[in-house]
């Protein structure tokens, strides 16, 4: 599904953020990426969707690989993979439904289609009955819903969480904690960054641990191993 083969990053201000990752994930997996602030966990999640590009090595996407892949073809890319981020990033003028509808706008898919996919994920997260609401009438973890709805209304491969939980209180934290597994169960590869510790204690997953640009521990259910 994905696999890097000997990925190193470095940044023109000389910070070599990815040294020498070999990693493999399996089709439908769910893996937590932890490590401490400054380790290199946002870069190794923004070369999956090419937002970065590795300085050495290949990484490997269902046999695409993502190094060889020229500006035009990034955008099919991320089709492919949704991504939901800390910050919701939602567009604060539009409904909940105009939020997830644009999605499938940019890639043309015809209205009727639209309509029938956007209520289908507005319902796995629960919250069709919010879709003329905009952002600020919503609660932080209903705007985290949505941001998930927006990303997996393509049906993509994969779904990338960079500190899905990051804003959240405890008792939402665990809310979207059992979406995204739902999510998993459909066969969604999902990789999520994350600092919570109680999550990744609790919810047993392959932890894959990045220190100073490396994997340190790859455990098939594993903890989160630092104090925070």
């Amino acid at each position: 599904m994905i696999d890097m083969k000997d990925v190193w990053k470095s940044y023109p201000n000389g910070v070599k953020a990815i040294n020498g990752i070999d990693i493999s994930i399996r089709k439908g997996e769910f893996v937590y990426v932890v490590g401490p602030s400054g380790a290199g966990k946002s870069t190794f999640i923004k070369m999956i969707y090419r937002e970065e590009k590795p300085t050495k090595g290949e990484i490997h996407i269902n046999g695409t690989n993502l190094t060889q892949l020229k500006e035009r073809q990034i955008p099919y890319l991320r089709r492919r993979i949704g991504v939901v981020f800390q910050d919701f990033k939602l567009l604060p003028t539009l409904s909940v439904f105009e939020n997830v509808a644009f999605a499938l706008e940019v890639i043309e898919e015809k209205p009727e289609v639209i309509k029938k996919k956007v209520m289908q994920v507005l319902d796995i997260v629960h919250l069709k009955n919010k879709a003329r609401f905009i952002p600020s009438e919503l609660s932080g973890g209903e705007q985290q819903r949505v941001a998930i709805a927006r990303a997996i209304v393509n049906e993509p491969e994969v779904l990338i969480a960079d500190e899905p939980t990051g804003n959240l209180d405890p008792d939402t934290a665990w809310e979207i904690m059992d979406i995204l597994e739902k999510i998993n169960h459909r066969g969604t590869t999902i990789i999520m960054a994350t600092h919570n510790k109680d999550i990744v204690n609790t919810i047993k997953k392959r932890v894959i641990a990045i220190d100073g640009g490396r994997v340190v521990r790859d455990e098939i259910r594993g903890n989160y191993g630092y104090e925070v």
